[in-house]
């Protein structure tokens, strides 16, 4: 990681980076603690906060789209980042700046060493807290703020929002959050607090059950979102997909939940919804000569299933070529058989991250599955991209990590150095 024209970014940079050695510590305490000692900022703030396995950043983006609309000063907590470390805090979708960074790092750092060695704060705990003082500092009037992992005992989780969104509940990191759709929507319906609005897109009876539970238990009123949920107005939004669709419909119910402390405009919330960006997702990207590239981090089975849709729904007269790398700790074998049957040609690649999927298992994946394509590992992606420079339509999935090297190096990124390797923090076994 090199920023030699920016030595106290770089610097601070690499503290962040250090803080990977201290993996991730489920709980609250530490959060509470480091955000006690640069003045509780969570309290000067309101929040909307938003849980679920996938949708999670799409509704985040749509929600700051229509009160930014609207004229508010939003603050936008997401993770991880596709390129730079910057994405992560934004007010009004401009990243917080290299100086902010350097300044919120100097301040912090002083204050993690009241923290005993074995209980150090860790690099999603730290970074929680600069997002918070940040966006108090910043004076913003609504934080939407996105959970990091699971959301019961995830660093966020020390804010008493406004509203809590769950987009939906499905099969990831079980490893941590758990085996089964119960203990995964328990995980996730964490983020619900007494007598605050709840939300969720959920449909599935054993998720929603253990979701009305606990809204029931806190006394929270519950909403439940089906597509079409659009309180009289027939929204659109830039981002593809029909699985968007459902995303929007929450959004919008939020806003309307929300209406007495934050009322919106209808026009505002249509012009939001209409302009919403969120790159990475079924991004389409049309490069000169008319190639046309689409990146989704598609890195589960729901999500692969999405993108299956959308590409048989919207891109049906063209086969693309599929380039696809995963993290080892994904179900890529089963992403590998929903996306198998959608190309002729598939390159298989590294991801850039210790927790890699070899691309050589990957391709025997793939071949398994269609045993008619031609499946090629290749040494990365800079090849693979460059093997199919002559082909009309490729499609980049697999892991958000793929995705932020692939905006990275065609030219896409909004940063000029990709800090990707500051998504690698190491995770425990299990969740207490």
């Amino acid at each position: 990681m090199k920023h030699e024209a920016r030595p106290a970014y770089a610097a601070a940079i690499e503290f962040l980076y250090s803080l990977r050695l201290f993996g991730a510590k489920f709980g609250l305490e530490n959060t509470r603690q480091l955000a006690a000692l640069v003045g509780n900022p969570q309290e000067k703030l309101r929040f909307v906060h938003v849980a679920g396995t996938n949708g999670k950043g799409s509704t985040c983006a749509m929600l700051e789209n229509i009160y930014r609309a609207n004229g508010l000063r939003v603050g936008l907590f997401t993770s991880p980042h596709l390129v730079s470390f910057r994405e992560r805090i934004q007010v009004n979708r401009q990243l917080i700046s290299e100086y902010e960074i350097v300044r919120l790092v100097a301040e912090i750092q002083p204050r993690l060493k009241s923290f005993p060695t074995d209980h150090h704060p860790t690099f999603f705990e730290v970074v929680t807290v600069m997002a918070l003082k940040f966006f108090a500092e910043q004076k913003c009037e609504l934080v939407i703020w996105e959970t990091g992992l699971g959301g019961r005992l995830d660093a966020t989780n020390i804010v008493t929002p406004l509203a809590s969104v769950i987009t939906n509940i499905a099969f990831d990191h079980q490893q941590w959050l758990g085996e089964t759709i119960e203990k995964i929507a328990a995980e996730k319906a964490g983020i619900i607090k007494p007598g605050v609005p709840v939300l969720t897109a959920e449909t599935q009876s054993v998720a929603l059950a253990v979701i009305e539970q606990v809204a029931r238990d806190n006394n929270s009123p519950l909403t439940k979102v089906a597509e079409s949920s659009t309180f009289n107005l027939q929204p659109s939004t830039a981002l593809r997909g029909d699985h968007q669709k459902l995303n929007a419909a929450l959004a919008l119910a939020t806003v309307e939940i929300l209406q007495l402390q934050i009322p919106v405009a209808e026009e505002k919330i249509l012009a939001g919804l209409a302009a919403v960006n969120w790159p990475g997702r079924l991004q389409l990207i049309e490069r000169p000569g008319g190639q046309k590239i689409l990146l989704d981090g598609a890195h589960n089975v729901a999500g692969a299933e999405a993108l299956r849709a959308t590409l048989l729904k919207h891109f049906a007269d063209v086969r693309p070529v599929l380039i696809f790398g995963a993290l080892a700790d994904k179900n890529w074998l089963d992403i590998c058989q929903i996306l198998a049957p959608l190309a002729e040609q598939i390159f298989t690649v590294p991801v850039a991250s210790d927790r890699t999927a070899g691309a050589h298992e990957l391709a025997e994946a793939f071949h398994s599955a269609h045993p008619a394509a031609k499946v090629q590992a290749a040494t990365d992606l800079a090849a693979a991209i460059n093997a199919s420079k002559d082909e009309p339509f490729i499609v980049v999935t697999g892991s958000l990590y793929l995705v932020g090297e692939a905006l990275e190096r065609l030219g896409l990124s909004p940063a000029e150095t990709g800090e990707r390797g500051l998504n690698e923090w190491i995770l425990p076994k299990t969740m207490k």
